[in-house]
């Protein structure tokens, strides 16, 4: 039964089983409809990746992406309480093998040692002004594998910086106060090969 802190996942082998999460000030999951769209856009681009949702707050993004054959994701998020949210959600979806939950503030975590992931969900809080700084600490640290898709999520009011140059924008849409954009890294691109 839903409730005004749950959220469903929309397709795959957890279709329609419903996330709790616990609402604090910052907390502000992807919308149902925003979450549909970018999920058609990544329809054959899921199966098989390494994930990472660097601001995970319900965590509806990385454990969508399990839901749709993903075989790995990290979940990010700062606040503990969200954290326990987010192991409960795993337990609640015996998850364990395949999603890790780690409580770090998103640029320390991106200051550690590099695993490169093919897919990255990027929703930070709207008015943090982190999307262009960790955008560039993503490209700079080995983050991303050849090819690489990243969400970015903001807010549709706010005026993103420039984002590094072999970061392709693919996609892009406006929903309410929400701005979505998929695009794709190439590390070609930083070699000149253009």
């Amino acid at each position: 039964m839903p409730g005004q802190n749950q959220l469903r996942i929309i397709g795959g082998r957890w279709r329609r089983r419903w996330l709790r999460f616990t609402a604090i000030a910052e907390l502000r999951p992807t919308p149902d409809a925003v979450r549909e769209t970018l999920f058609n856009w990544l329809q054959f681009s899921v199966e098989g990746t390494r994930c990472l949702d660097l601001f995970a707050g319900s965590g509806a993004l990385g454990l969508e992406a399990v839901s749709r054959g993903a075989r790995q994701a990290v979940l990010v998020e700062r606040s503990q309480v969200v954290v326990r949210s987010l192991l409960a959600n795993v337990d609640r979806l015996q998850a364990g093998s395949v999603v890790r939950v780690i409580h770090a503030e998103a640029q320390r975590f991106l200051a550690g040692k590099p695993e490169p992931f093919d897919l990255v969900f990027l929703d930070p809080p709207f008015k943090s002004m982190l999307a262009e700084r960790v955008c560039r600490q993503l490209d700079s640290g080995g983050w991303l594998t050849d090819g690489a898709l990243i969400y970015l999520e903001t807010d549709s009011h706010c005026s993103l910086g420039e984002l590094p140059s072999n970061w392709r924008p693919l996609r892009a849409g406006v929903a309410g106060a929400v701005c979505y954009r998929l695009l794709r890294y190439e590390a070609a691109a930083l070699a000149g090969d253009d």
